[in-house]
């Protein structure tokens, strides 16, 4: 995939006159280390302990410590197995999946898992009633064409779908989409199970306090092998400012989504590493037709008059590679040789077409994160900065994850909203098809015309077929004013030398493959 190769940005060596100047010595970081504890500084709470619920990207590394998906992914994205051993379609429809699973995987209470809990995770619960004024879990909508789930043996089951799902597989490691025990479910119930999570990951759940941290333990019996890092704590430090200074104090060993100037500085400290990887998610604009983007031309001149080579290189140290569309490039759905050029000129003829311009503004509301993802609220006072520029007076307002989530639920999101979405697989479906089909619970823009072309796609079977549609959809969206891109996404991190750490090309933050030395 390309501008997705991992590699290391900065490491330097340890100096003690430096870490008695931090107020820690050699010896205590040692003591930690040889502890097997790990403290790690996380950008974002889980909105539920429930890995199904929701589909909020940035948590799903949390999840993945104390729970297992049926398929996996490499370092590098590809399919891998886990739990299913092996998969593949039975009939020429591609309507009956046939999968066959592990037999020597322990739930963390010590019940072996089998193919009846991979029925209940995915087809049983998400038929389950709900309480009034709480909503399915966001898998109820993923999964919604499999008509049933066939169980055959304890480790074999086919899925079998109502209408061609194409995206099945690479959904099998994707959001949300993580086993879950059928008997804990039948004995204590939804709040029972969120109030002490059980799964078959690497760790198991020890305690946690919402909006501070979250304490595991390594799982003895894990299928894969035991972590080697037998301690975990994850800090929730949603400012960023705050997970600098807790990994330039020593106060954790890692930090998460770091401000890439401070990654830089950090970085050049003795004992200290910084990487900044590009990854496959995306930062784009999620844009409404309400309020003064109702009219094609604001939006467009919107577009038009973001400078994204220039957001790179003062944000991310030109390592986020500018996009036009919604996807990452280099993945299939995205079409090479389409570009939207900056242009501040057209940006004021589009506007100035409709009676706008620098002396009579178009008015909107960005809403932004701030320290969700790396220079997230700096990014968005920039473009502010260059939309003024050319005729619109944009308020930058500041919301919590969280709050994004449920705007967009109740399809109440502002003009527009910048955003990180989550795609780990590169597949054009995770891209455009949630982000765009006026359909999914994901998307901002409810355009019917986009609906017209991505709901083929749905149950397109033709490979070729599927990703040449997906490309046409998003130069469509981006040509309509539908769609505004703007850089692929990196993963900062900042870790002590002591951490021997791993990344993925996806982005996730997995404690489980790392060691101390």
């Amino acid at each position: 995939m390309n501008e997705l190769s991992r590699r290391n940005f900065m490491a330097m060596t340890g100096g003690t006159a430096a870490l008695l100047g931090l107020g820690v010595t050699p010896a205590a970081l040692a003591q930690a280390a040889a502890s097997g504890q790990l403290t790690m500084a996380y950008s974002s709470d889980v909105p539920t302990w429930d890995p199904n619920a929701r589909t909020l990207a940035a948590v799903q590394s949390l999840y993945k410590c104390m729970f297992d998906q049926p398929l996996d992914q490499s370092t590098s994205l590809e399919t891998i197995p886990a739990l299913i051993t092996e998969w593949g379609y039975q009939d020429a429809a591609g309507l009956e999946l046939a999968l066959s699973f592990r037999d020597d995987v322990l739930f963390h209470d010590g019940v072996p898992m089998t193919a009846e809990d991979f029925r209940f995770t995915f087809f049983e619960r998400l038929r389950m009633d709900v309480a009034e004024g709480q909503r399915r879990p966001d898998t109820s909508f993923l999964w919604r064409r499999v008509s049933d789930i066939e169980v055959t043996s304890p480790t074999s089951a086919v899925m079998k779908f109502s209408e061609p799902m194409p995206s099945a597989i690479v959904w099998l490691h994707f959001l949300a989409s993580f086993l879950v025990p059928k008997h804990v479910f039948e004995d204590v119930g939804l709040e029972g199970f969120q109030a002490r999570p059980i799964g078959t990951g690497p760790y198991r759940f020890v305690e946690y306090q919402p909006g501070s941290r979250v304490v595991m333990e390594a799982f003895p019996d894990y299928w894969n092998g035991a972590p080697a890092i037998p301690n975990l704590t994850v800090e929730f430090v949603r400012d960023a400012t705050a997970r600098v200074a807790a990994i330039e104090a020593r106060r954790v060993q890692v930090s998460v989504d770091v401000p890439i100037r401070e990654n830089e500085r950090l970085a050049a400290m003795p004992g200290m590493v910084g990487r900044v990887d590009p990854v496959a998610d995306v930062i784009l604009l999620q844009i409404t037709q309400n309020g003064a983007f109702a009219q094609r031309e604001v939006r467009l001149a919107a577009h038009h008059a973001i400078n994204k080579e220039a957001l790179s290189r003062a944000f991310y140290l030109g390592r986020a590679v500018p996009i036009d569309v919604p996807a990452a490039r280099g993945t299939p759905g995205y079409p090479e040789g389409f570009e939207f050029p900056f242009s501040e000129e057209r940006a004021r003829e589009l506007l100035a077409s409709i009676g706008h311009g620098p002396d009579n503004p178009v008015e909107i509301t960005l809403s932004t994160t701030n320290g969700f993802f790396p220079n997230d609220f700096d990014l968005s006072r920039a473009i502010a900065g260059m939309w003024e520029r050319v005729g619109i007076k944009a308020e930058v307002e500041v919301i919590e994850a969280s709050t994004y989530q449920e705007r967009l639920r109740a399809q109440e999101l502002k003009e527009a909203t910048i955003f990180q979405w989550g795609n780990s697989t590169g597949d054009p479906e995770m891209y455009g098809g949630y982000l765009l089909d006026p359909n999914a619970i994901f998307s901002a823009m409810k355009a019917p015309a986009m609906g017209e072309l991505i709901t083929p796609l749905l149950t397109e079977t033709d490979h070729e077929t599927r990703m040449a549609g997906y490309r046409e959809a998003h130069q469509f969206a981006v040509d309509h004013g539908y769609a505004i891109g703007l850089l692929q996404a990196t993963k900062s991190v900042v870790h002590t030398d002591s951490v021997d750490y791993v990344a993925w090309d996806n982005g996730w933050t997995l404690p489980a493959a790392w060691s101390l030395s």
